[in-house]
């Protein structure tokens, strides 16, 4: 679900509006004061994408090829039996106003996807918070778990076996450190179930979104816990119950995390909303409760309009995991009225993203990295996992302003179809 309203709908607009919430065309913003344009250029042709490209690498000083493949032996950890390419169409939107505890200043997102309207939707989300002041974002924390599962004959010896953990934490932790430089295990937790143990391992992974590290982190502890504890009976183990909610969603992951922790806010007054999405206030909060009582009634974990478009389309751009969308996507978006204001809210426990291992060493995915200023640097990976919730809650507005002013199907209808 994307959508963009007629504010942002005319081709030879530059993403600026006038006073009467009219598009402003590039002759009339030349014209006007000269100034480069906030928004990305428009347009379909050839010379158009050359033209957002320079106009891109003048803002941001980075440089985004039309087309880069890596050669196939670079392909090695990432794919199997590899005949050739998807070639999948990249855009950017912004400027993307933020100040974070890691995020600071404008950014221009890149985007892979071919859903139309995504990419004027989210721009339009960007202009609007940006012309408030921005987005404010916070990053709490990041935990990634592995949570295998060992069995015993019968209860007796799991209640044993924990007891066991407890006093050999130092040694597990150990066995699990020594296969990773980065990545530090924070604690094992516990949950006895009949005569199984679940032991939720949970570490930090520092700058990658650690999928593998923690896997093979937690094998080696398991492999070394299993050959210590023979005296308990017979005991066999799974290195991974389901119980992290690994590519999945699950209460679990709403209620504690899974990889980085981020909420993201922004203050718009009434006036601007009425300018940019033609709404007012009371119109959003009113449709976020017509739209809670849709969601309890269908069951829906989290509670958000389109969270995973707009994160299903920044990680492919930037080399990520697209399946941990699963997981990552039960945010929750709230909105409050705070004088003639509307407040927003997204709250995202889960952001399974890294800047380094993986497809981030792919060219282009690393060059746009570069492009958000997230290429493996010290908590980069919180920096990126809070532009991504950034990101996410600019779309939120967009697509609640467009259901609310019903152009949502209009919006689609020119953007979406050719």
């Amino acid at each position: 679900m994307r959508a963009v309203n007629r504010a942002l709908s005319a081709p030879a607009s530059t993403g600026k509006i006038n006073g009467k919430g009219a598009p402003v065309s590039n002759s009339e913003h030349a014209a006007s004061n000269g100034h480069d344009k906030v928004t990305p250029p428009r347009g379909y042709t050839n010379e158009d994408s050359a033209h957002r490209r320079e106009w891109l690498a003048k803002r941001t000083g980075v440089t985004i090829s039309s087309g880069v493949f890596d050669e196939p032996e670079k392909l090695q950890g990432l794919i199997e039996n590899h005949v050739g390419y998807v070639g999948i169409p990249m855009s950017v939107a912004g400027p993307l106003k933020i100040a974070g505890s890691f995020a600071k200043g404008d950014f221009y997102v890149p985007l892979c996807t071919v859903e139309g309207t995504l990419s004027f939707s989210m721009t339009r989300g960007c202009y609007l918070t940006h012309l408030a002041g921005g987005i404010t974002t916070r990053h709490f924390k990041q935990e990634l778990s592995r949570a295998p599962v060992f069995i015993f004959s019968d209860m007796t010896q799991s209640v044993k076996f924990i007891d066991w953990v407890n006093l050999h934490f130092s040694e597990i932790k150990a066995a699990a450190e020594s296969t990773t430089r980065h990545g530090r295990l924070l604690r094992i937790d516990k949950y006895p179930a009949h005569n199984r143990v679940i032991l939720d391992f949970v570490y930090n992974t520092a700058e990658a979104a650690g999928q593998n590290m923690v896997t093979i982190g937690t094998d080696k502890a398991c492999r070394w816990i299993l050959g210590e504890v023979q005296h308990l009976g017979p005991v066999r183990y799974l290195v991974e119950s389901n119980f992290s909610g690994d590519k999945n969603p699950t209460h679990r992951t709403l209620l504690h995390g899974r990889g980085h922790q981020v909420i993201a806010s922004f203050t718009v007054p009434e006036r601007l909303l009425r300018k940019v999405l033609r709404v007012g206030v009371d119109d959003v909060i009113q449709c976020a409760t017509d739209k809670q009582l849709g969601s309890q009634l269908a069951g829906v974990l989290g509670f958000n309009l389109h969270v995973a478009n707009g994160l299903a389309a920044i990680y492919l751009a930037t080399g990520q995991d697209v399946a941990c969308v699963t997981e990552n996507a039960v945010g929750i978006t709230t909105f409050d009225r705070r004088g003639e204001n509307l407040f927003a809210t997204l709250t995202m426990p889960s952001i399974t993203v890294g800047t380094v291992g993986g497809a981030t060493r792919l060219l282009q995915q690393q060059n746009n990295l570069k492009l958000l200023g997230c290429a493996g640097e010290p908590d980069s990976s919180k920096k990126l996992a809070e532009i991504i919730c950034a990101a996410a809650l600019a779309l939120e507005i967009s697509l609640a302003g467009a259901i609310i002013s019903n152009e949502f199907a209009a919006s689609h209808a020119k953007f979406g179809r050719k």
